[in-house]
């Protein structure tokens, strides 16, 4: 039987979920400064796209460096599920986002769906994320528009 981890209020509860949005906000107004309020200096990213990330500098760069050629781009969360469990906590929330990219050959639209599974720690400053594992369940469109297609995380079975 897995131990319990630390006790969660519903306000560290409603500070996770909150830190999953700011997170879209961030990346669509592309507020790259405003990441360091979602993950902590030494987190890792693992996005699906490339080998995993390090850092809090590299997660700003790599997500400015996709999200800065698009015309537009609209992520969502929800279903947020909060764990608290042998000393961690973890979440998962479902997402989608749309991508668009006019000018692109094979069309101007990316949208991918799947889920977030994300590590927290509880800062001086508040909940980060110090491990995030992007989980695709589709795609549709044209990953030219991102410039480079997912891997298929079902066929993956590492755990954040």
């Amino acid at each position: 039987m897995k131990a319990p981890g630390p006790a969660l209020s519903l306000e560290d509860r409603q500070a996770i979920v909150d830190a999953t949005i700011r997170y879209c906000w961030a990346i669509d107004t592309r507020d790259w400064s405003d990441l360091a309020s979602v993950f902590t200096e030494d987190a890792r990213a693992d996005f699906g796209f490339s080998p995993e990330i390090q850092g809090l500098a590299g997660i700003q760069a790599f997500v400015s460096g996709v999200l800065l050629p698009l015309d537009g781009s609209q992520h969502m969360v929800t279903n947020h599920q909060i764990e608290s469990r042998d000393g961690e906590v973890r979440s998962r929330c479902s997402f989608h986002a749309q991508h668009i990219r006019k000018g692109v050959a094979g069309g101007a639209h990316y949208v991918i769906a799947g889920s977030y599974r994300d590590a927290w720690s509880r800062t001086p400053a508040g909940w980060r994320i110090h491990a995030r594992r992007l989980e695709v369940l589709w795609a549709e469109g044209n990953a030219a528009v991102v410039g480079r297609a997912p891997r298929d995380s079902r066929t993956d079975t590492e755990e954040t």
